[in-house]
């Protein structure tokens, strides 16, 4: 029975990972090839190919061997890394300013007064 159970919560976890890749390409396909270069950043080529082969390896394999992991760790790379300079070099994700010039962390700057 705790077999089973265990089986189970690794396919789900399987699963999982297989979504994870799958968005990581999925995002990687739906952005400008020129994001890529102003980021300094690998190609777009380089990781459609990196990622597709990340999620055809946890397609197949599961999560019970090397390859998956090795895609894994390269489809956090990109989310963790890539995908938030890509999201900076567009426009989107960057900071966000709101207010005047003048408002500090906590609040507007009144000058003392």
């Amino acid at each position: 029975m705790l077999v089973e159970g265990f089986g189970e919560l690794l396919s789900w976890v399987s699963l999982g990972l297989l979504v994870f890749s799958f968005f990581a390409l999925v995002d990687a396909a739906v952005r400008r090839q020129d994001a890529y270069r102003a980021a300094d950043k690998q190609n777009k080529g380089f990781w459609l190919i990196i990622l597709g082969i990340a999620v055809a390896v946890q397609f197949f394999f599961g999560i019970l061997d090397f390859l998956p992991i090795i895609g894994l760790i390269a489809t956090i790379v990109y989310v963790v890394d890539v995908r938030p300079a890509l999201r900076q070099v567009s426009g989107r994700g960057g900071p966000r300013r709101r207010g005047s010039s003048s408002d500090g962390p906590y609040g507007p700057y009144n000058g003392g007064r």
